[in-house]
This record gives structure tokens, sequence and C-alpha cells, in this order.
């Protein structure tokens, strides 16, 4: 799965390419803070079956979020704007962005995905499958549609991967379910080339953007 080192060089990217001139460290720190915090349902794996890619990885909480940030920016006493102008509206939009599209919806494409609903609906969701153009015509996997010999009716698979009671998201903190014997506690750094791969991007856009802050 994608680690929270991956989480935070992808938001570097997303954070120097959309905080424009309100770019500078307290930016950047508050939108990787805000990448981070949703990890911290790991630790809620102990109480709450499931809790890993629940608690904090649904997009209810996002909504509500945005929702939030919506509202307060568009009143004339805004909370934000009152405290710290154009710069707090536009660090809060782009955290959110970030939080939503460089982790919320990454860890949605790999493992079991998210509960992307929850409390609402309580559904893990994985977005895996294909989009390509065949002799067939365009042609996706990602959701199929058919039809249950058994009952007749309409079946819709959007990648749905079992409830909090079945599934379990494997951390550092709970590497499994329930553990047994010696547990192996391992804080992954890159899984995978690709994810090399964004840390190095990640890496670069921030050197890069620093030095044309120094020039």
């Amino acid at each position: 799965m994608p680690t929270s080192v991956v989480h935070a060089a992808f938001a570097v990217v997303l954070a120097v390419g959309l905080l424009g001139a309100y770019y500078d460290r307290r930016a950047l720190a508050v939108v990787l803070a805000v990448i981070v915090a949703p990890e911290l349902d790991s630790a809620l794996g102990f109480v709450m079956p499931g809790a890993h890619r629940t608690v904090l990885h649904t997009m209810v909480l996002a909504a509500v979020l945005a929702g939030f940030v919506y509202w307060d920016s568009q009143r004339s006493e805004s909370w934000l704007r009152g405290r710290w102008g154009e710069y707090g509206v536009r660090v809060a939009w782009v955290a959110l962005f970030a939080h939503v599209f460089a982790h919320i919806a990454l860890d949605w494409t790999h493992l079991d995905g998210i509960n992307i609903v929850w409390p609402l609906v309580d559904q893990f969701v994985a977005l895996d499958g294909e989009l390509y153009l065949s002799s067939e015509g365009l042609v996706q996997t990602f959701i199929d549609i058919s039809v249950d010999p058994t009952t007749g009716q309409q079946v819709v698979d959007a990648g749905q991967s079992g409830t909090t009671q079945s599934v379990h998201v494997s951390t550092p903190v709970q590497p499994s379910k329930e553990p047994v014997g010696p547990v192996d506690r391992r804080f992954p750094i890159a899984v995978g080339g690709w994810q090399l791969y964004f840390l190095c991007i990640g890496l670069f856009v921030l050197l890069a953007r620093r030095r044309q802050s120094d020039e």
C-alpha cells in the first residue's frame, strides 16, 4: 500500500503547484500535517475492528470539511479569512485537496480500498480495473453490472471488498487482526518501484521550488 512518505511526496507536488504565491514553509507544513493525519485511525484498530482506512479515510469526512471551508470562506465574517486572510483560505483548500487526492483516493486504489462513505454505509470499496480501447470499443472493468441468474436482479460490483468486521488493512501499529507469536513490525518507506519514483519526484519538486525561492 502507499506509505505515509509516498503520500507526503505526492502532497508536496500538489502543494507546490496549487499554493502559488502563498507557498511557504508554514503552508507546506500544514498540508503535510493534514496528509499524515488519516493514518491516526490505525491506532483505533485495537478498540474498533477495521478502523484503519475507515474512521479518517471516509469521503464523508472530506465532504463535511469541504462544506465547512466553503461556508466559512463565503461569510463576511469568515474565521479563516479574518485570522489569516486569503492565505488561510488558499492553504485550507489546498490541504483539503491534497487530503483527498494524495491520500484518500490513493488508498482507494490499493488492497481492500477504503470504507468510502462510512458511517453512512459500512462497505470497503477498492478502485480496481482497466479502461482500454479494443476491437469491441471502449471497455472498462472498474464497475461491473450484471444480472444475478438466481434472483434476476441487477448486481453492481464497484470493488466491494467487505466491512469493518471482515477487512483488516495491515499497519505497523497492528500488522494483523489477531497477532499470534512474534509480531513483525515494518515501517515501509517505498513499496515497489512506482513508490520510489513518487518519492524522487516529490523531493525534486521540493528542492526545485526552494531554489526558485532563493533566486
